[in-house]
Parts: C-alpha cells; structure tokens; sequence
C-alpha cells in the first residue's frame, strides 16, 4: 500500500485528533488519537525520527511545527479543526513533500469501515535500514499498520505537533525524548518488546 496523502484534523467536539492515511488505490484509513494516546507515543516516535530513521536532511528542528514546514491549514466554523495534508510519492523527491494542498477525497473506500479506529495500542519498530513500522489498534478490534521512512515519520510528527497546538492540549512534543524513554526503547529489541501502549 502506498501512501498518497496524511492528514491530521482536530475533532473539538470529541477532543480527538483524526489522523486520515489516502494510498494510491483510492483507500482511506481513519484513526481517532486521543490526548492520552498522543502524550504515551510521541516520546517513543522522537526517539526513532532522531535515531534509528536520522538522516541529516531530516532532523528536526527545536521550531515549531508551523515554522518548520509551510504548512496551509483551513479553518471550519462549524467545529473550528485544523487541517493538514501533505502528498507522498514513493520515490523521494523534491517534490513529493508538500504542505499546501488539500486532502483529496474523491469518493475513496474504507477497507476499516467509515468510522475511525480508536487507536488504544502501538507497536512501533525499526524495520530495516531507513524504515519502521508502526501499527496502530484497537482493544482486540481493528489495526492497521503503517511502513514509515524518516520523511513520512516527520511529516507527521509535524502535523501531530500543530494539531496539538490548535487543539489546544499542552502537550510538550519535543523531539528530544527524555533519556529514560530512549534507553527503554534501545533495550527493546524484541517485538514482543515494542508494545507502547
């Protein structure tokens, strides 16, 4: 599955962060992160963009998210989310990293079913060189699981730290994990080992 598209939208009314996944077959993965989930992650998420995916091109910034990366968000006033998109091909380019496009819904399917999964567990590990794997699920329900490189894991962790910032959720998404939080997930090599949450 090729990822085309991810976005991340902030849901106010049920004070969930909506993450959208579009591949390159028209499909739709929609998966509901909620405030809990988000802080119990990012650390660990950190943890694999600075280390195992860090590439020099890639690494983060202390800045903001909105700094970082020119991003276009769209506001609703019906419940005033935040909407971040950006396209990705599968050869790295110049060009295949964009902020300023819309998400494309063209009518697309939902091989998860039209409403989000609620993600309450994740496994994330390095998968070979320059990838990981993250895979999100519910309580012995749904899951879905998402190969990454370092340029798709930062692009979403920028759109996870400006959805923060509107949503409001004070979180501290640093892209420093503490170091107790590092060495925890060095030691885990196993994969019974990677559970998250």
């Amino acid at each position: 599955m090729a990822v085309r598209q991810i976005q991340v939208t902030n849901d106010s009314i049920q004070d969930r962060l909506i993450l959208r996944i579009g591949t390159s077959n028209n499909e739709e993965i929609r998966v509901f992160l909620t405030r809990r989930f988000l802080r119990d992650i990012w650390p660990h998420m950190a943890s694999m963009l600075t280390g195992h995916l860090a590439a020099p091109s890639v690494i983060p910034s202390g800045e903001p998210a909105d700094q970082a990366l020119d991003q276009s968000g769209t506001e609703s006033d019906a419940d005033s989310e935040a909407k971040l998109a950006t396209p990705m091909s599968t050869p790295p380019d110049a060009e295949s990293t964009r902020f300023d496009q819309a998400f494309h819904d063209d009518n697309p399917t939902y091989p998860l079913g039209a409403t989000p999964l609620l993600a309450t567990e994740a496994i994330l590990e390095a998968s070979g060189d320059g990838s990981a794997s993250l895979t999100l699920r519910e309580a012995r329900e749904r899951s879905f699981k998402l190969s990454l490189n370092a340029e798709l894991l930062q692009a979403l962790c920028a759109m996870l730290r400006a959805a923060n910032e509107h949503a409001e959720w004070n979180l501290a998404l640093d892209y420093s994990p503490p170091a107790k939080t590092t060495s925890a997930l060095v030691a885990s090599t196993a994969p019974a080992n990677s559970l998250l949450h």
